[in-house]
């Protein structure tokens, strides 16, 4: 089975991303920040990650930068997942290593299908 590491600080978020990714077959570890996410993907480097951009202690963009370097980082799909709209940001996103681009709101079906895009379903 497939993992994603759900990285945001709002809990409630978190909780309805692992709903809607495990139900298209993915199993999920949970971060509240960038740091403890680093620290997950170091013992244990996920296939993909669902990463909000404000966050305390690290950023969905420091905690990018950082994945990118550590031995396995270029394997994960990374899908940021934020508020942040501006085109400058998306392009700051991309430049750093993200695959995906969503929007909050979010659906389970706009999630399926940047999971299935990126070759995870």
């Amino acid at each position: 089975m497939k993992t994603c590491l759900v990285v945001d600080d709002s809990r409630v978020i978190r909780k309805v991303a692992r709903r809607v990714l495990e139900d298209i077959g993915f199993e999920i570890a949970e971060a509240a920040d960038g740091m403890e996410a680093l620290a997950w993907c170091r013992a244990a480097m996920p296939d993909a990650v669902l990463l909000d951009w404000n966050m305390p202690v690290m950023n969905g963009i420091e905690f990018l930068r950082h994945l990118r370097q550590e031995p396995g980082g270029q394997g994960p799909t990374v899908v940021f997942c934020t508020v942040e709209n501006r085109i400058e940001a998306i392009r700051e996103a991309l430049d750093a290593g993200a695959d995906e681009y969503i929007m909050k709101p979010f659906d389970g079906d706009i999630i399926a299908a940047k999971f299935a895009e990126a070759g995870l379903l």
